[in-house]
């Protein structure tokens, strides 16, 4: 069938050059990352963890060009569990993704929590991080040797200090240290706090005894000299740390390690999930995300889709193993 006119041969001749681009660019191309309007919900306080993850990853994502204009916001409370029932809310949302970890595990079962991760869509395990033992500067604990000698003979007069809820990585750390050093956790006088960003200040005002973090959140701290790193939770000793001990090196049997991921509404499209992920996949493998990990610490322990949420599944089971274990 031949075009009747000039003005239709003009316009089919448009059609084909603006097709292309229109299918292969753009912020609503399947194919690309470009998430107009997208936003990164923190579900504690600033400078814990989950927030530097976010801010991290946002501004990367930005400085790669992998989308623009990332909104970062904090939702605390609960343990990450205020956030976690707004983020299930949002069913269908594709532009609202949440920062979280181990965590959000224990607070959803210390919470008795409606809602759970089950209820999200996973999207990647980011990082791996160690645990710090640390106190202010001028505690009267100088090694992890004279904090636990005192600890064992008052375990109630000695608060240790974590930026989670029980259940979380900065509650079962020092749990599982305490176990390993004959003391009962039952008798471990626990302060949480929502988030190493609060912990912190209780920490340089010597409110704790000493307080149990990730490496990635007081790394600074510890440089300046504002905090000193009795010994650290995982399998070997950390780069920038090189002076502080494992647990286990010390003589205490603990391998700890805590890790940070991110998880979005429930409802998505397949569209949704693996624009989102596609996402993370490009951050992952950027120059600008990689510094990052190595200035901060962090282990990559790069995780998507079917395979996290099988992940969560187990952790989930773990925290109440351990909680039981530890008679908690």
């Amino acid at each position: 069938m031949r075009l009747r006119t000039p003005l239709a041969l003009l316009g089919a001749a448009v059609l084909v050059l603006a097709g292309p681009p229109l299918l292969s660019s753009g912020d609503d191309s399947e194919s690309g990352t470009q998430i107009p309007g997208l936003r990164f919900m923190v579900p504690n306080t600033p400078g814990g963890g989950y927030d530097i993850t976010a801010r991290t990853a946002a501004k990367n994502a930005e400085d790669a060009g992998i989308t623009h204009n990332i909104e970062v916001f904090n939702l605390p409370g609960a343990g990450g569990t205020v956030g976690l029932s707004r983020l299930v809310s949002e069913h269908g949302n594709g532009k609202l993704a949440m920062s979280m970890g181990l965590g959000v595990v224990g607070a959803v079962r210390s919470n008795h929590a409606p809602k759970t991760l089950a209820d999200t869509t996973p999207i990647a395990r980011l990082t791996e991080e160690q645990d710090v033992v640390v106190v202010g500067k001028d505690s009267p604990y100088k090694t992890i040797d004279e904090l636990i000698d005192a600890w064992k003979q008052d375990p109630g007069k000695i608060p240790v200090g974590g930026g989670s809820s029980p259940g979380g990585p900065d509650h079962l750390a020092p749990m599982l240290m305490a176990q390993a050093a004959g003391i009962q956790p039952k008798s471990v006088n626990y302060i949480p706090f929502d988030g190493g960003g609060e912990l912190l200040a209780s920490i340089l005002g010597n409110k704790v005894g000493f307080g149990v973090s990730g490496v990635g959140e007081y790394l600074d701290q510890i440089k300046a000299g504002e905090l000193r790193v009795l010994a650290v939770t995982g399998p070997e000793r950390v780069d920038d740390l090189e002076d502080a001990p494992t647990l286990k090196e010390s003589g205490y049997d603990v391998n700890f390690t805590n890790w940070r991921g991110i998880v979005a509404p429930p409802g998505l499209s397949e569209a949704q999930r693996n624009k989102l992920t596609r996402l993370f996949e490009e951050l992952h493998d950027s120059p600008e995300w990689k510094k990052s990990m190595d200035q901060n610490g962090w282990d990559d322990a790069f995780l998507t889709g079917e395979e996290f949420g099988d992940f969560l599944d187990a952790q989930d089971e773990r925290v109440v193993s351990v909680l039981k274990e530890l008679g908690l």
